[in-house]
């Protein structure tokens, strides 16, 4: 057994230098944690504003969805000034996307794909570019130090104690004509605390589909599109579903009428369900790559690397499907399906 593990790490030339730069990478891991410290992952749940005394809307998180949104029309653009009836490996890469995205809306939707699928396209496109860009060298480590309110504090404080009073023989102090006492020990660490203390760091980007402002809005505007996609099918008949008192007697009328407010708490509840699962997977993944990087620079993070593309890309058909099939059910009329049924 013994053999066959130095045979396995150990035998060619070729198995000897990935070995080599594998334990050095591990080692050289190792030794950064001693010799340059690195901070302990940044988490927040919201986004953060970028400038201290900027618009507090313009945050991390609204910067990096105008660079998707960016993106995304920077590559509409490029597909379609660049189309030929000999495709190349750009325009085929492209097709084989869209080709497979109608594929799905089409199995849902049938002969209403080509009305939900410029919808249901952009939110899974938007969705896949957010969920992978929190993955990208600086999303999340490139930033500023903000001065915190236990900053700004500290220095009102400092200056109201050299206007009222000075410290006397590092436990007694005068302040507003009053003998006070005061710590030894946090006189003494005040210094330190103060040079030490860089303030709050704000990365400069930041994944749109972590921060919950992100994921809330998408859910709400995608659930206000499904009620607009039920009332240009349907009508003022749409509204059926949700206030239904009809019944061949007062039981039933009873029952049809608790059924309505159920469906309209459904709808309340998808915009929190859609929400809380795509924020909820790609916050928890940019902890453990946080984590991962924090524990072991090198290597280690690299399976969940890939792990988190997969995470990506799943959440970003998620959202799109359930999208489809909402954008669907909306134009169903609720009499016609009891008669299916």
């Amino acid at each position: 057994m013994r053999e066959k593990i130095v045979d396995f790490l150990w035998g060619t030339q070729q198995r000897k230098i990935w070995t080599s730069v594998i334990v050095g990478l591990f080692a050289a891991s190792i030794l950064i944690r001693f010799i340059a410290p690195v901070p302990p992952p940044h988490v927040a749940l919201s986004g953060e504003p970028i400038f201290s005394t900027g618009p507090k809307w313009f945050t991390n998180s609204v910067l990096t969805t105008i660079i998707v949104d960016i993106v995304l029309i920077l590559l509409a653009l490029a597909v379609r000034f660049n189309l030929k009836e000999i495709p190349g490996a750009f325009q085929n890469f492209m097709e084989a996307i869209i080709e497979a995205l109608y594929g799905l809306a089409e199995s849902v939707a049938g002969k209403n794909a080509s009305k939900f699928f410029p919808w249901v396209a952009t939110i899974f496109l938007f969705v896949i570019i957010s969920n992978w860009s929190g993955m990208l060298p600086g999303v999340g480590s490139i930033g500023f130090y903000h001065p915190t309110d236990k900053d700004k504090h500290g220095e009102h404080a400092a200056a109201s104690e050299s206007s009222a009073g000075h410290l006397l023989d590092q436990q007694l102090a005068m302040a507003g004509g009053s003998i006070v006492l005061a710590a030894p020990e946090r006189v003494q660490e005040a210094p330190a605390a103060a040079e030490g203390e860089h303030g709050k760091f704000i990365p400069l980007f930041r994944a749109p589909s972590a921060d919950l402002n992100v994921t809330f809005a998408l859910a709400i505007s995608t659930m206000v599109m499904v009620q607009i996609w039920g009332v240009r099918f349907l009508g003022g008949s749409y509204f059926h579903k949700f206030f239904n008192f009809s019944g061949p007697n007062p039981f039933m009328k009873g029952i049809n009428g608790f059924v309505g407010i159920l469906e309209l708490v459904s709808e309340f509840s998808r915009v929190l369900a859609f929400g809380f699962r795509l924020f909820g997977n790609v916050f928890a993944g940019e902890i453990v790559l946080a984590t991962m990087a924090f524990l072991i620079a090198f290597l280690l993070p690299v399976p969940f690397y890939v792990l988190e593309l997969f995470v990506g890309f799943v959440q970003a058909l998620v959202f799109m499907m359930l999208a489809l099939v909402f954008f669907h059910m909306a134009t169903i009329s609720h009499g016609s399906h009891d008669e299916h049924h």
